[in-house]
């Protein structure tokens, strides 16, 4: 069952500004993802299903951060259906992300009262969303619909809270052009948690990757006020 109130994951989303994805088949792996991002300051990560017996991955990691990062929120995205989210639920996710918008989703995580981060891409999308008792909606792919997607919504609907997903990298002008468009939060994959990274086993250099990404988010939060 999940540790963390779908508002306190909400909140962390928030006050980070960030939330890094990542999947890997290795459980071992993974832990070291985790632990590197929540030792660089980040206390959210979502962990993609994308693998086979992705699960079983996801199991270990769960109680691993149970037992080593009991103040870190850990959600499980890439999700397809309420059964899939049910499992993950059942294994100690916090938080649930889908690429679209699932109201079967919805519903399995409004029960549990787990935060629930649909992937929208329209208003009529969002406004759907924000009716099935969704606190933030991620708008995917980013790279396609771009900061300027984020304004326009934010002009009628000034309440929405957005998290663009796909295209984010952690480079001063990507960042200042999402949050100076209004977004809540990023999700960052594999610009923040690069191939060459999880090739090297660096950790440490993702843990100084996730500090510096941090520093310049609050600069930049600042500058917009």
């Amino acid at each position: 069952m999940a540790r963390h109130s779908r508002i306190d994951v909400f909140q962390q989303m928030e006050s980070d500004g960030v939330v890094p994805l990542a999947y890997h088949s290795e459980v071992e792996t993974m832990q070291s993802i985790v632990a590197a991002c929540n030792r660089g300051g980040l206390r959210t990560f979502e962990f993609t299903s994308r693998g086979d017996f992705a699960h079983e991955v996801f199991r270990e990691l769960s109680k691993y951060c149970r037992a080593e990062l009991p103040g870190l929120k850990l959600g499980v995205g890439s999700v397809t259906d309420a059964g899939q989210a049910s499992m993950y639920m059942q294994l100690g996710a916090d938080f649930i992300v889908t690429p679209s918008l699932r109201e079967d989703i919805a519903i399995v995580c409004n029960r549990r009262k787990v935060m629930y981060a649909p992937g929208c891409g329209s208003l009529t999308e969002i406004g759907r969303a924000e009716e099935l008792g969704c606190e933030l909606v991620k708008l995917f792919p980013g790279s396609v619909y771009g900061p300027n997607m984020i304004k326009s919504i934010k002009a009628p609907q000034p309440w929405t809270s957005v998290m663009p997903t796909g295209g984010v990298s952690p480079t001063r002008e990507n960042l200042t052009g999402w949050f100076a468009a209004g977004a809540t939060c990023v999700g960052m994959g594999s610009k923040l948690i690069t191939k060459e990274i999880l090739r090297d086993h660096n950790f440490q250099l993702l843990e100084q990757r996730v500090q510096d990404c941090l520093v310049l988010v609050r600069e930049i939060r600042r500058e917009l006020g």
